[in-house]
């Protein structure tokens, strides 16, 4: 692993890593927020999964999150949103490539050597922090922003007993019913709908559920409001009786405005699930 950066931030510490993943097959950034109580043991840890176009640095520097995690004593991990590099496979159309992972593993071409980015964010990155750093393995929460709100509550729901707490911001909610999703799917899983079902966080809160309190907020003036499909999880989640708030949020788009706007709230939530 390498050190980027490290910068001192609410009296702890901000710093930018990179490291060769074994998934992925390239060099992979994340940044990691440790609060000061990580100079004395192992603290919490909320992974903050970015959208479409982001990077590493696009929450880490917009989101606001720092301060209210350094309140709560909770480490920060954001990792990039694809694998990228010379050799890595790309794509003219911004929702498709690097930087639109879309937390999958690739099983097509030319997708496949490289966009493992589920068994990157399930396995392969959780190896390096808790081998690196002073985290808490049992005291996880995650959250997201659009695909990667999708990303978050797919990949909860599908590890029970791993996250104490999911949340996402205008997450797409059903990417195998909508133009966000359904083009991505096809090229990084093929044709095979059935290969999907565990990445659309709908149809996996019909079939399982998640095992903690979820929080989710959504603007009502959001741009993209017809490729998120909010409604398609709000009512599977009233369907299951899942614990959890679906808050519609009026006048708030799709911005880190919107995000920064109501991340205390999020990692308040986090934080009463962690320390539970």
């Amino acid at each position: 692993m390498k050190t980027i950066s490290e910068n001192r931030c609410f009296d702890g510490v901000q710093g930018v890593y990179s490291h060769k993943s074994k998934v992925t097959n390239c060099d992979m950034t994340f940044g990691l927020f440790l609060p000061q109580e990580a100079q004395q043991g192992k603290v919490p840890l909320l992974w903050y999964l970015s959208g479409l176009t982001c990077t590493h640095e696009n929450a880490m520097v917009k989101a606001g999150a720092q301060l209210w995690a350094a309140e709560q004593g909770i480490a920060l991990v954001f990792p990039d949103t694809s694998p990228r590099g010379e050799g890595v496979a790309d794509d003219d159309d911004y929702a498709l490539g690097q930087g639109a992972g879309f937390y999958v593993n690739a099983t097509q071409q030319p997708w496949a050597p490289h966009f493992q980015m589920w068994d990157y964010i399930a396995s392969d990155l959780p190896s390096v922090l808790f081998n690196s750093f002073m985290l808490d393995e049992e005291a996880q929460a995650i959250t997201g922003h659009s695909m990667g709100g999708h990303g978050a509550l797919t990949i909860a729901m599908a590890h029970p007993g791993r996250f104490r707490s999911v949340s996402a911001f205008a997450p797409i909610a059903s990417p195998s019913a909508s133009d966000w999703g359904r083009v991505q799917l096809v090229a990084y899983l093929g044709d095979d709908e059935t290969t999907w079902q565990r990445h659309d966080s709908t149809l996996m809160m019909r079939k399982v559920g998640f095992d903690g309190p979820i929080l989710i907020d959504q603007g009502s003036n959001d741009q993209f409001l017809a490729n998120l499909t909010p409604e398609t999880l709000a009512e599977a989640m009233a369907a299951r009786r899942q614990q959890g708030s679906f808050r519609l949020q009026k006048g708030y788009d799709h911005s880190y405005f919107f995000v920064s706007s109501f991340m205390e709230d999020h990692i308040a939530f986090h934080a009463e699930a962690l320390y539970a």
